[in-house]
């Protein structure tokens, strides 16, 4: 390959010793082929890369977390992909209330790091993801309710554009860009290289709980989590799992930032039903806390393959949706479910569309999954997620796109909603050739 672009950071070629091992994601049936990797150690190695690619038009994917749901979303076959992992500063400001973070840092890192320093960083449900992927997209999890999402904590970021111009965002320069930065995805704009955000002291201690119950009771215990998690205290964030009948149960937790018996009155009426097997209610020093929530969660070491789904839901789910899940638990083994998130507080405080995140008015978030380990499991395993995504599509609006499902036709306005066509524009102004694209990336508006 003839190029004026020399590739640097670290750089391996198909054929290379340790392409192997850069190959794997969290899905370890990946089926795709990269003609090389770069790991970045610095911005100017990203900005190389990116150019080298437009020089010799090779495609390219931006790989942060190695955590891509979708198999094949940050990997492509005779293409560049450019992993930002290696890039892990995070420096905090005190005074200001502000931390910037190198795109290389997972959200358990950050989280933790920050904790020992009296702050809070919001986090979802996985210490391993991309701190980079899991703002771009929104940035969900349990303490939403009461700090907002990832994303509405974002204040600036560093972003390599198609031509290989370092850019930055903020409220005064590319204003449009921040916005788009808030909820519209990771890999269409660019490669974004650092995150400036604002941060939250966090309280001493805060009241931490995991419930069980036998599977059976899901049904009655998902009524009653539906009624009262989207109105509880906003300081109180909650997730509901629930597994296979196969060998699954049922689990909430979740966090409290406040006192154990406070939190003990405030889970009274869902930790009144049915007969729990197990009950903690734990009040802990606030890094014990985020250690509690966030276990390690390796990332290449998973032996399934998964796909998912998700959406929101405006109203509590009728016998009819609660039946269609059923359907599904009975169906499915090993690690599958259904994940449900309270919404609400301070994620409902922000307008739709004064940022790139669409769904603020739900009730409540919910993904379900299947999961397999023998390839020859993977149509039907993924035709049962699709055809219960049908099944549900009444009683659900919209999609979380850090949650991706390829299943969803003309995505856009599935994962947007009414912002798709500003994100559109925006995409036109900032990558006008499409040169960031995946399978369900925002396409360029037609000038």
């Amino acid at each position: 390959m003839k190029s004026k672009t020399r590739l640097t950071g670290r750089v391996i070629f198909k054929g290379d010793s340790g392409y192997e091992s850069a190959r794997k994601n969290w899905d370890p049936h990946t089926d795709k082929y990269p003609k090389v990797f770069v790991f970045a150690q610095r911005t100017q190695d990203v900005a190389n890369a990116i150019k080298w690619a437009r020089e010799n038009n090779v495609p390219i994917r931006p790989r942060s977390g190695r955590h891509s749901l979708e198999v094949n979303l940050s990997q492509v076959n005779s293409g560049i992909v450019i992993d930002v992992s290696n890039m892990k500063k995070i420096k905090l400001n005190k005074k200001q209330g502000t931390v910037i973070v190198q795109t290389g840092n997972r959200v358990g890192r950050i989280a933790k790091t920050l904790a020992k320093q009296g702050f809070i960083a919001p986090f979802g449900d996985s210490p391993s993801v991309g701190i980079g992927g899991i703002t771009l997209g929104g940035g969900i999890g349990p303490l939403q309710r009461s700090i907002g999402l990832i994303s509405d904590n974002l204040l600036e970021v560093e972003m390599v554009n198609a031509k290989g111009k370092v850019i930055r965002a903020n409220k005064k320069c590319n204003a449009d860009l921040l916005w788009a930065s808030r909820g519209g995805g990771g890999g269409n704009f660019g490669v974004y290289t650092k995150y400036k955000f604002k941060v939250h002291r966090a309280p001493a201690e805060a009241t931490v709980y995991r419930i069980t119950w036998p599977w059976n009771q899901f049904e009655k215990v998902l009524k009653a989590w539906q009624k009262w998690a989207p109105f509880v205290n906003d300081k109180l964030g909650s997730e509901l799992s629930i597994g296979p009948k196969k060998g699954g149960n049922v689990t909430m937790e979740g966090l409290f930032l406040g006192s154990k018996s406070e939190a003990i009155r405030l889970l009274k009426p869902v930790t009144c039903v049915g007969t729990p097997t197990n009950k903690l209610i734990r009040l802990l020093p606030y890094t014990e806390a985020v250690n509690f929530l966030l276990p390690p969660d390796p990332v290449l070491t998973q032996r399934t393959s998964n796909q998912f789904s998700s959406g929101f839901a405006r109203k509590p789910f009728p016998n009819k949706a609660i039946k269609s899940m059923r359907k599904f638990l009975e169906n499915v083994e090993g690690g599958a479910g259904f994940f449900f998130l309270n919404w609400g507080g301070a994620v409902s405080r922000v307008l739709p569309r004064s940022t790139a995140f669409y769904w603020r008015k739900a009730k409540f978030y919910v993904e379900w999954n299947s999961s397999w380990i023998n390839q020859a499991e993977a149509a039907k395993n993924i035709a049962i997620v699709r055809n219960t995504r049908r099944k549900l599509d009444p009683f659900i609006v919209g999609s979380y796109i850090n949650v991706p499902d390829q299943g969803i036709k003309n995505s856009g306005p599935v994962y947007y909603g009414a912002n798709y066509p500003r994100l559109r524009r925006i995409k036109a102004k900032y990558d006008p050739g499409n040169v960031f694209q995946n399978p369900q990336s925002i396409t360029p508006a037609r000038k």
